[in-house]
């Protein structure tokens, strides 16, 4: 009988395991992260600016840093989309949507890594970006110039805003992003990649959705939460497996 029981609460003991291994880390949903122009937590944003309005509903950005974000060398980060001569509003329309993104999204929690810069102390790494979106990023900045690869560091900020370093020449966007998936992941320091899913699909973000069809990246960030619960111990679990490996050896003993 006393087996029996051993064995009975063994395997209970397995089961809330494996349930409470498969609920998503809810610390990985609607969060902001903590930057420069961040909320400390989402919530309702009605006076958003234009490409940022998406989020008027949950934002993790100010109504002010939602019109920054449409300037020219505005007030954020003092960065000049310019800087290689005029880029074209067709490309510039694509930063745009980019910096709300990241500024206003409560989505990004799967990706948010910590890190030790001045600015931030968190920033966003391989965000799956849906293919058609990085592809016509890609495609409307081909007639632009720029003169760098990566966006995040080299630049001659003796001006007070970003200019192109000594030596680096002003060359169309696909001399230094040859494909879309090389924009994605190389301008903003692999904050991004080109994801192989569409979308719509529920598995990679959107820069550009309808609000008034929902907000698509709330079933991206829950799908990719449970994936990384899936794939590793949540907090709290250890000690609940210890328990199962003493009760493993009271039941060999027995």
């Amino acid at each position: 009988m006393a087996q029996l029981v051993r064995t009975q609460l063994l395997l209970l003991l397995v089961g809330v395991a494996a349930v409470w291994a498969a609920q998503p880390r809810t610390e990985l949903l609607n969060v902001c992260m903590d930057a420069k122009h961040h909320k400390e937590k989402p919530s309702p944003e009605d006076q958003l600016h234009k490409q940022c309005s998406p989020w008027k509903k949950n934002s993790c950005c100010f109504a002010n840093t939602s019109e920054e974000a449409h300037k020219d060398i505005s007030y954020l980060y003092k960065f000049n989309w310019d800087h290689c001569g005029h880029m074209t509003p067709a490309c510039k329309r694509h930063f745009i949507q980019d910096t709300c993104l990241y500024e206003c999204s409560p989505n990004l929690g799967p990706w948010i890594q910590e890190v030790n810069q001045s600015w931030r102390k968190e920033r966003i790494l391989d965000v799956p970006l849906c293919k058609e979106d990085c592809q016509q990023w890609w495609e409307d900045c081909r007639t632009s110039y720029t003169c760098k690869s990566n966006w995040h560091r080299g630049w001659d900020w003796t001006s007070g805003y970003n200019q192109c370093p000594a030596g680096a020449a002003c060359l169309p966007f696909h001399f230094y992003f040859p494909t879309s998936a090389a924009l994605c992941r190389e301008i903003w320091s692999h904050s991004y990649k080109l994801s192989n899913y569409s979308r719509g699909s529920g598995r990679c973000i959107q820069l550009w959705f309808d609000p008034a069809q929902g907000n698509p990246n709330e079933e991206v960030a829950r799908f990719y939460a449970l994936a990384m619960s899936a794939g590793a111990l949540p907090r709290g679990v250890e000690p609940l497996l210890l328990s199962l490996a003493l009760m493993q050896q009271l039941w060999l003993l027995g």
